[in-house]
């Protein structure tokens, strides 16, 4: 059974377009938020994606990016639908990559022949599988073809997240980097036998030159945790005052935080652990608040501990932490007035 992926902030139009597609034989996901949508794709892989164009802080545009963007994701059809169908509106879309644009309203006759023209034409192609999983935020794994990579070497394993994160380097780029302390002469010779590692842990097509720079193959097809980490969080504190994130969403993202490749040490990594902590300080200071406004002052003093464990000078989050632990008589609410942390320092 085909599945389908529908998503649509009008409760009306991802009901009816359920009903229609379920009678028809399909099976049908939903849901009323591409942020949320982008979360299920994570997990799941639809045969096709069904999305309205105007909806809240992403529209349908935005959302085909963000699903044209995953290699795993590119050769999922995707149809377009609003009252908007304009000959403009129409070739922005396609231009994005959208593979149909079904214009609003329309009758069961005409969402079900879109749909199975689409599916039709993708009948026999296969699906791409994601050939390389990649994980830092509080690990430091990599998976290939369904295996765990077993690294030649520790600093073959850190020159592929080098590579992941820079996306190419010279070969003085990543000496500097992971052999700071290094003459350039010996930093050239490290790098090039660690290159040689990388390849032989992974695959000897990993890494392609040219013009002296180095990148990881585009044919890894990486899916790689901070990059998704980073564009859900962006997406969240995005949105505009008049239309918050929920604290589902919110809490969903912060659990995927981790200390960045916990176990290297080198002034490169602190520049990314620096980068991805200001988007997780940021998140919690936005559910912080909206716990604190929805009555919810155990959960905001959560937050606001986690933030104080990333940022112990935060000086809003112990005045955060202090009020919370106060509303429900809490005596920690001391420790917090005399900015005593109690907990500890080390989680991330």
């Amino acid at each position: 059974m085909p599945r389908i992926l529908v998503v649509d902030d009008d409760a009306a139009i991802l009901k009816l377009v359920s009903v229609i597609l379920t009678r028809a034989g399909y099976g049908v996901h939903t849901c009323p938020h591409p942020v949320e949508a982008l979360a299920w794709l994570e997990r799941e892989l639809p045969d096709l994606v069904i999305s309205d164009v105007v909806m809240p802080y992403m529209s349908g545009y935005e959302f085909l990016e963000q699903v044209r963007a995953r290699p795993e994701l590119a050769h999922v059809p995707f149809m377009l639908l609003s009252s908007h169908a304009e000959r403009d509106d129409v070739r922005r879309g396609m231009n994005l990559g959208a593979d149909d644009y079904l214009p609003k309203p329309f009758t069961p006759h005409d969402l079900t022949s879109a749909v199975e023209a689409r599916l039709r034409r993708i009948g026999t192609r296969p699906a791409p599988a994601v050939l390389l999983e990649a994980r830092a935020l509080g690990t430091s794994s990599v998976v290939w073809q369904g295996q765990p990579v077993q690294w030649v070497s520790r600093k073959a394993m850190e020159l592929f997240f080098l590579l992941l994160e820079r996306r190419e380097v010279t070969s003085w780029e990543a000496a500097e980097a992971l052999w700071p302390e290094k003459d350039e002469a010996r930093a050239s010779s490290l790098f090039h036998t660690t290159l040689h590692r990388l390849r032989r842990s992974l695959n000897p097509e990993a890494v392609v030159s040219q013009s002296r720079r180095y990148a990881l193959s585009a044919d890894l097809s990486p899916r790689y945790d901070v990059q998704r980490y980073e564009e859900r969080a962006e997406m969240l504190l995005s949105a505009p005052p008049s239309d918050p994130p929920s604290l589902e969403r919110l809490r969903e993202v912060i659990g995927q935080y981790g200390r960045y490749l916990p176990d290297v040490d080198s002034d490169w990594c602190e520049d990314v652990r620096q980068r991805v902590s200001e988007k997780q300080r940021a998140l919690l200071g936005v559910a912080a608040r909206l716990a604190t406004n929805e009555g919810r002052a155990r959960e905001a003093a959560s937050y606001h501990q986690q933030a104080l464990t990333l940022d112990p000078l935060s000086e809003p989050d112990w005045v955060g932490l202090e009020q919370a632990l106060g509303q429900l008589g809490d005596p920690r609410a001391r420790l917090a007035q005399q900015r005593e942390p109690w907990w500890n320092t080390d989680i991330y």
